[in-house]
């Protein structure tokens, strides 16, 4: 039985809104993802951690495929998920979504999600604002993190660890 996600509970598909659409990260995705991933790798340094490097300047499509392939299958498994942030006529992925078990003593699971650095401002907190309310309302987590978005990484890296 996998504790993160029971197979009791159905795994949401995702949402739409007047801005953009959210559904799982598939390999068929990887060609608009590498774009967007590309095109902020700056932007993306501190999504995972203060010190994560990833993406890096050198990522290649093969390797950015690689890492899609991983996420497939880690949602196959109900281990974690991830989804890919779309425009609505699905042309252009506008950033992404991870949902992740969670560490830290008193939260359930840890969500992950940029937009496309040009997008920052304009989507960010929409993007934001309905993850809160999907996770809320869509999921079981009793407790969800948002680190480094709902207290400060260096807030996060001293909470104690389960």
């Amino acid at each position: 039985m996998n504790l993160f996600a029971p197979d009791s509970e159905n795994i949401p598909a995702g949402f739409d809104t007047q801005d953009f659409k959210i559904r799982p990260l598939t390999i068929n995705d990887v060609v608009k993802d590498y774009d967007a991933v590309m095109s902020c790798v700056g932007h993306l340094s501190r999504v995972f951690s203060p010190d994560d490097t990833w993406p890096t300047a050198d990522l290649t499509l093969e390797q950015d495929l690689i890492d899609l392939g991983w996420h497939q299958k880690e949602f196959q498994n109900k281990s974690s998920f991830a989804y890919t942030l779309m425009s609505l006529d699905d042309e252009t992925c506008l950033g992404c979504i991870y949902v992740y078990p969670c560490r830290k003593v008193g939260y359930d699971a840890c969500v992950y999600l940029w937009v496309r650095q040009s997008l920052k401002d304009k989507l960010d907190e929409k993007l934001y604002s309905g993850v809160q309310e999907w996770m809320q309302q869509d999921w079981w987590f009793s407790k969800v993190a948002y680190p480094g978005r709902q207290q400060s990484w260096e807030d996060w890296m001293v909470l104690p660890s389960k």
